[in-house]
């Protein structure tokens, strides 16, 4: 029995790596907000305003697009620019988008497919007149008040990318395994950055709702086929020195589809992205964090090295099990006391997430079907071992039932109390929750977030740039 201990204790202290990273950035969310002393910089409406091109990659938009453009361009000055790429479009993107007076530009390469692609198409266009930052959003997302302000802000002042709050509403209609699945998304996009920021940490960037100054985003090599592209860009600019930060002030949301075929493919290329990434990417960031003593890069290592809550759980729960096994034919009961308390610690802090976070998304009761969701991702992860996804695909699109008038509506039928993260200079010291769209813009206001200036918090460099 002796190297079933070993084998046991050894996979137990394995599993309780991505415990103790999960933990840790769970429980510093719960922290008040802080001032980093020396890193508070002011950010004026004056002539000094950084320029600005918003990016938006669209293959097939026709159904959100226009609401996306109505909630983002009231945010925008006059010298600000946007640029819609129209990607291998079959349907009338390209003309909603010029029907918004905004750039609109048609790519098409049936054989080179990818938002890597429409991105760096877009970034090529803007060379002949480089900006100052540069904002990428996603064709169905609605970009809610201050939200570019605030990236642009805080991308400007560090010289550093920044990743808005990036979240999924809530669906009308209420079906429990939706709003698990909506907790995981906020757990994942904004309990975890809010905790590394916490800890003055940089963070993945999501997908949408990223800024980065042009110095950084002009030399990289964005045309990829990659299906999450947009976490290898975070880890390939941690290598550099160029890690991004949490902006919690910025708030993005999309919508989680409605027809679970839909669902399941779009979580399949998402989790198996994320699989493989883990897999090729974080030896990689290790070393590349010990050999250059980089904190930014063994930062990005450790959080990498967290894979999916249903999956973490599925391990957990199922070493415990054969552990448990072992030990009534004699072997230590020490790997399942290990992997008990693992579990314990990983639904005590989610369930801490929720009641701070989450209560606005997930009733107690939809918590019930939080073992229906991990047993509904279950196939995916063995597609992942014997079927594995590695090419781009698109989530088919519906039309958003929300009145397009903006993205007050939506707000308030998407947490009916969503969190909003607020400046530290407030020194409010907590995380407020807001129930509309008003009350957040008020308490922005008195923040000066919408007024003429601003204070952006600002993490200390970790490493020499």
């Amino acid at each position: 029995m002796l190297w079933v201990n070993v084998i046991l204790v050894a996979l137990a202290v394995a599993l309780w790596v991505p415990v103790c990273v999960l933990c840790i950035e769970c429980l510093a969310a719960l922290l008040p907000s802080r001032r980093i002393r020396g890193a508070s910089v002011s950010v004026s409406d004056s002539a000094r305003r950084p320029s600005v091109a918003v990016v938006i990659p669209a293959h097939n938009e026709e159904s959100v697009l226009a609401q996306t453009l109505a909630s983002l361009l009231p945010q925008l000055t006059g010298s600000d620019r946007v640029v819609v790429v129209a990607d291998n479009c079959s349907d009338d993107t390209l003309r909603i988008a010029r029907s918004f007076k905004v750039t609109a530009m048609e790519r098409n390469d049936p054989d080179r497919l990818g938002k890597g692609f429409a991105l760096d198409f877009a970034v090529q266009y803007l060379k002949s007149a480089p900006v100052d930052v540069v904002v990428m959003i996603d064709a169905d997302c609605l970009v809610h008040e201050g939200a570019i302000r605030a990236l642009v802000d805080q991308a400007h002042v560090t010289g550093r990318p920044a990743q808005a709050s990036y979240l999924m509403e809530r669906p009308a209609q209420f079906h429990p395994k939706v709003c698990v699945s909506a907790l995981a998304f906020l757990v994942k996009n904004l309990v975890r950055p809010r905790g590394l920021f916490r800890l003055g940490l940089p963070c993945m960037l999501t997908g949408s709702g990223m800024a980065f100054p042009w110095s950084v985003i002009a030399p990289v090599k964005l045309a990829s086929g990659n299906i999450v592209e947009d976490m290898q860009l975070g880890l390939d600019l941690a290598l550099r020195g160029d890690a991004p930060l949490f902006c919690g002030q910025a708030v993005i949301t999309g919508r989680l589809p409605r027809e679970n075929k839909i669902a399941y493919g779009q979580r399949t290329r998402w989790e198996h992205g994320h699989l493989q990434t883990i897999l090729s990417q974080s030896p990689r960031m290790f070393r590349a964090g010990l050999r250059h003593r980089s904190v930014q890069a063994i930062a990005m290592a450790m959080e990498l090295s967290v894979p999916p809550l249903a999956l973490l759980m599925l391990m957990l729960i199922g070493v415990c099990g054969v552990a448990a096994i072992a030990a009534w034919l004699g072997a230590s009961w020490l790997p399942s006391h290990l992997l008990l308390s693992g579990i314990a610690a990983v639904g005590i802090c989610l369930l801490a997430a929720w009641a701070r976070f989450g209560r606005g998304i997930v009733p107690l009761s939809a918590l019930a079907a939080a073992p229906l969701y991990i047993a509904w991702k279950v196939p995916m992860y063995f597609a992942f071992l014997f079927r594995r996804q590695t090419e781009w695909n698109h989530t088919a699109r519906r039309p958003r039932l929300e009145s397009a008038a903006g993205p007050a509506m939506v707000y308030q039928s998407f947490l009916d109390g969503f969190v909003s993260e607020l400046s530290p200079a407030a020194n409010r010291g907590d995380f407020s929750v807001r129930p509309s769209v008003p009350l957040m813009q008020d308490a922005a206001a008195r923040d000066g977030s919408l007024t003429g200036s601003r204070t952006v918090e600002q993490p200390a460099d970790l490493d020499a740039r």
